[in-house]
């Protein structure tokens, strides 16, 4: 799986149309087989139209809606508020299902930075699943709010570890498959900088880390508090705490990526024995 960063675009058309492989257009209704996932605030913002099919021009401009609305954000100025991602499967890859594919999305919105848990006035962003073995990512980075929330500086590699993780959760990659020229020669042994920042990796792990499973459960929580009499306060302060704690997992990986990068010592050389024979 090959994730592929665009340059950020002034409007959501371009992205759109690049995802869909043809122009946008009033009159072509987009079901949930091209459309395979969206931000979770879609659900209740579009409540009345759930029996409509958006066209490709309403999505857009759905899209497009916390750009107009807010045209003066905080950053940046230069305009280029849409973020677009594709990621391709390798030629050697299943097919993937619906549902699959909505995990992909969704996973990789996580990683990028554009669905940030707890957030109620986040990003709007869609996943198009128009061509073959192909899904592009397209947000808005002026969120509902009119706040601007950038990436990530190494947005990059984490949307290349998590293709990784994916690859390894949905089974995509065999080892039977793998060529000759794409196996290590051999293991190196991890330097401490590297198992330092494996342990903050684990900690601060989407899925499977200690952090993950208690914002969840805090959210879980808050959630289930907003229905209680009383207790819409308790609910947003959970919220809150929600995403305190994702900004730790935020600064753990920025922790450990500066630990994987700290430079190697080189050993010197071993010396040559000498060819010089005495006289």
């Amino acid at each position: 799986m090959i994730p592929r960063l665009h340059e950020r675009a002034h409007r959501p058309h371009d992205p759109f149309e690049a995802a869909l492989g043809r122009p946008v257009s009033p009159d072509e209704g987009l079901t949930e087989y091209t459309v395979v996932a969206h931000w979770p605030g879609l659900d209740e913002f579009a409540q009345d139209d759930e029996d409509r099919i958006w066209t490709s021009v309403e999505w857009a401009e759905h899209l497009d809606d916390p750009r107009l609305n807010h045209p003066f954000p905080a950053t940046p100025h230069d305009g280029l508020a849409f973020f677009h991602v594709e990621v391709h499967l390798a030629s050697h890859d299943r097919e993937l299902a619906l549902q699959e594919w909505a995990e992909v999305a969704h996973r990789l919105a996580r990683a990028a930075g554009i669905e940030i848990p707890g957030k109620e006035q986040g990003a709007r962003w869609i996943a198009v699943q128009a061509q073959p073995g192909r899904l592009d990512l397209i947000a808005n980075l002026i969120h509902i709010d009119g706040t601007w929330h950038a990436p990530p500086s190494n947005v990059a590699r984490r949307l290349a570890d998590e293709a990784r993780r994916i690859e390894q959760d949905l089974h995509l990659v065999s080892p039977d498959r793998a060529t000759p020229a794409s196996r290590p020669a051999a293991r190196k042994a991890p330097t401490a900088s590297a198992q330092l920042a494996a342990v903050l990796t684990q900690l601060a792990d989407e899925h499977d880390g200690p952090l993950a499973a208690v914002r969840g459960l805090i959210e879980h929580t808050a959630h289930r508090t907003t229905h209680q009499p009383g207790a819409a306060g308790t609910a947003h302060s959970l919220l809150l705490l929600a995403r305190r704690v994702y900004a730790v997992q935020e600064d753990l990986h920025r922790a450990a990526a500066g630990l994987a990068q700290s430079p190697v010592a080189v050993e010197a050389p071993a010396a040559r024995r000498s060819t010089h024979r005495s006289p």
